[in-house]
């Protein structure tokens, strides 16, 4: 028979329960499952012979025909698999003839199935009044549990209800037969179990029945979307489905919401969606598609989180992380914030103004538009466009349909794609699926790698700095998360990660109408962080879990006002992550000391009493400019003498001199186990720290005379050079070959 489709929680709360297909709430529990009290209670009042009987009880039946047709009194004697064979097969058995062909079927099954097997048949295909069949069904509708978690009381209860449905069932919770049939069937159980007795007292008041009508109607766009999924699905099976949703974090997630748009309907904010994932299995954890199911105003049975929208700035991240991939930039790389043309396109800043030379990371957390899509465009294998490919963002036009503009969230993906992207940055690059049922392990599917583990590392730290929209200061515990606006003010969002969460946000009208108040960091941004702030208040949040960084992930000090390595010159420091091999770096150039004539304030060549050294920053005329244009105009550095003692980075003595690699010659590496090549180098007269680099690729530094391991990627012939904090340095060309 068909069978309805039950939804829990990962739990085991009942989410939904659906008919099945004609029209019948009826589930299938196999006789393991059941409670071995109610299987006995059964067959102690139905049939306390039904293991030596072959399918009819004779002496049962001739009573049953002399008590009806002798004495007027009405008495039943089917057995249990003759019950099973009633209705397996819509026999009418009131006549003789029906009664006849009833006997002829139940041995027919006897023959066919195990005593097991039509017990079990029994126990999920008893009718239990109206249009409710088996004892599973009837202990969800009836009790709200599950067969196990039943009373005692709650259990003779069930086991009496089949034999007459209509008059027990439902809406009858409180008839004299009900309670009659219940008390013959305790005193038969008393006689078998006296421990029972217990009991006495509460099986003399009616039991307390839900009604079909009071079965929960929880989540019901995550269970809408189930269904959904499942009915295109040819191998689909109706039955009881255990899900990943959390039920505590989704009605965490529904008050907040609620909560949320109360006190923002003013501005005109009426609707919004969430989606929630465990950031290390992709399970959906919390599902809101709207802000009510059931508001036709708001269209409220449409769900956002499967909508295609426009997600403003949200991508900005994968652009960066695929940047650093690429060897374009680290955190700390100064980019240009300046009126840019890309061909046709001609971005703006969501402000309307622009920053000048600005720090990828500062570029990104402040959503600068001009230096993401600078970055898209230098992007190759893959371009930004073949990344969402891989992603596998759906319904995608042609690449030249968006242009640069897919950074800016010219294209549209729904909320479980944005998810899923930022669920795969909280995984070190590996693109988890979402899931909606419960499963062991996700990385049995072997996910692709979409990025680096240590590009995604890096971007998720950048992200992190990201000042929270109420305090103006990073989020403590840490806070990884991104704002996005679409055109026209449509779509205001916020993505990102906390804790063992990805959490996304959306808020915005279903019918596309735009409205000022829909900004992300405005109106996405404080529902986000109420959000993360109620789950963490509630003590929902486990924590974030604990990794260690990349081991190709290091820390390395910067020159914090041009992103390079500094020389001795550089005022101010920073930290920045760092990919060595891959990132781009240099010794930074941009401070430099020059001898100042305090009588004329010029700059000199000589050396006295009347000379004092200053250090002046170099920066290109073009940045100079840009910074003037931003509003934050910069020292110009005066123009040197030409002499022969002018102090440049270039003349302050012998530089350093490689010692190995040795010139000339062509080194073996076995493929299975490589051994590092030993980079050595002597400091020459400045004797300060070394900087190394492979290729154009800075891979790190040593003291003078001192080893750097270098272990190639690739055969060929590769640049090496080594320079000090003066700029001065040596190179040489290697021979790199692979054998078995």
């Amino acid at each position: 028979k068909a069978l309805s489709t039950a939804i829990y929680d990962r739990n085991g709360e009942l989410l939904r329960l659906t008919l099945a297909k004609d029209e019948q709430y009826r589930l299938w529990l196999p006789l393991e499952k059941m409670d071995p009290r109610l299987v006995e209670a059964v067959q102690l009042y139905e049939d306390h012979f039904f293991y030596w009987h072959p399918g009819f009880n004779p002496l049962a039946l001739l009573r049953s025909a002399f008590a009806t047709y002798a004495q007027g009194n009405k008495q039943g004697g089917s057995t249990l698999t003759m019950q099973v064979a009633r209705n397996l097969y819509r026999i009418s058995s009131r006549k003789l003839g029906g009664k006849f062909k009833q006997i002829l079927a139940a041995a027919w099954l006897e023959l066919r199935y195990s005593k097991r097997e039509i017990l079990e048949a029994y126990l999920n295909l008893a009718p239990y009044g109206g249009n409710i069949e088996g004892a599973a069904t009837a202990s969800r509708i009836y009790f709200h549990k599950t067969p196990r978690q039943l009373t005692l009381p709650e259990t003779l209860t069930l086991a009496v209800i089949p034999q007459n449905p209509n008059r027990r069932g439902l809406s009858r919770s409180g008839s004299e037969e009900l309670l009659e049939a219940r008390r013959r069937l305790f005193s038969r159980w008393l006689a078998r179990h006296p421990d029972a007795a217990r009991y006495a007292e509460e099986l003399q008041t009616a039991p307390h029945f839900f009604s079909a009508a009071d079965l929960p109607f929880r989540a019901p766009h995550f269970t809408d979307k189930l269904l959904a999924e499942a009915r295109r699905n040819p191998d689909f099976k109706p039955g009881e489905w255990f899900s990943s949703l959390e039920l505590h974090l989704q009605s965490s997630l529904e008050r907040t919401l609620a909560q949320f748009l109360s006190h923002q309907s003013e501005q005109g904010i009426q609707n919004a969606a969430a989606l929630l994932l465990d950031r290390q299995t992709g399970e959906v954890q919390a599902l809101v598609g709207s802000a009510d199911y059931f508001n036709e105003k708001i269209h409220g049975q449409v769900s956002g989180v499967t909508a295609k929208r426009s997600p403003g700035s949200t991508l900005k991240p994968f652009v960066y992380a695929l940047g650093m991939d690429q060897g374009l930039l680290h955190p700390r790389t100064i980019l240009k914030d300046a009126p840019t043309s890309f061909g046709p396109f001609s971005p703006e800043n969501f402000d309307g103004r622009f920053a000048g030379p600005i720090a990828a990371e500062d570029a990104l957390t402040r959503s600068r538009n001009i230096p993401a899509v600078s970055v898209a465009e230098k992007l190759s294998h893959p371009t930004f466009y073949e990344f969402l490919q891989k992603a596998e963002i759906s319904r995608l036009a042609p690449q030249a349909h968006y242009g640069l503009t897919l950074v800016l969230g010219g294209g549209e993906l729904t909320m479980e794609e944005l998810a899923r992207l930022y669920l795969m940055l909280a995984n070190r690059g590996v693109a988890l699926p979402v899931l909606e049922l419960r499963e062991e392990n996700p990385l049995k599917k072997n996910p692709p790698r979409l990025l680096s583990e240590e590009a995604a590392f890096i971007a998720l730290q950048m992200l992190e700095g990201n000042p929270r929209p109420d305090t103006g200061m990073p989020a403590s515990p840490p806070v990884a998360w991104k704002t996005g606006t679409s055109w026209g003010f449509r779509d205001a969002w916020t993505a990102g990660i906390f804790g063992r969460y990805v959490l996304v946000v959306w808020v915005g009208n279903f019918d596309g109408t735009g409205n000022p108040a829909f900004v992300g960091i405005h109106s996405a941004a404080p529902l986000f962080f109420k959000i993360v702030d109620a789950v963490r208040g509630e003590g929902l949040d486990p924590g974030t879990p604990e990794l260690p960084p990349p081991t190709d992930a290091v820390r390395l000090e910067v020159c914090a006002t041009s992103g390079d390595l500094p020389n001795e010159w550089c005022p101010e420091r920073v930290m920045t992550w760092f990919i060595p091999g891959k990132s781009p770096i240099k010794l930074s150039t941009l401070h430099r000391p020059v001898k100042i004539d305090t009588r004329t304030g010029k700059p000199t060549c000589e050396d006295g009493t009347h000379v004092k050294t200053e250090v002046f920053e170099f920066w290109p005329g073009d940045l100079l400019r840009l910074f003037r244009e931003a509003g934050l105009p910069r020292r110009e550095a005066p123009i040197l003498p030409h002499c022969a003692g002018a102090i440049s980075p270039g003349n302050l003595g012998k530089g350093p001199q490689i010692l190995a690699p040795r010139r000339g010659l062509t080194y073996l590496f076995r493929l299975s186990k490589p051994t590092p090549l030993a980079l050595r180098a002597n400091a020459g007269e400045a004797r300060q720290n070394l900087f190394w680099f492979v290729d154009e690729g800075f891979i790190g530094q040593s003291g003078d005379g001192q080893a750097l391991a270098w272990t190639p990627l690739k055969a060929g012939r590769h640049q090496i050079q080594v320079l000090d904090a003066e700029g001065k340095g040596d190179s040489r060309e290697v021979a790199v070959e692979f054998i078995p």
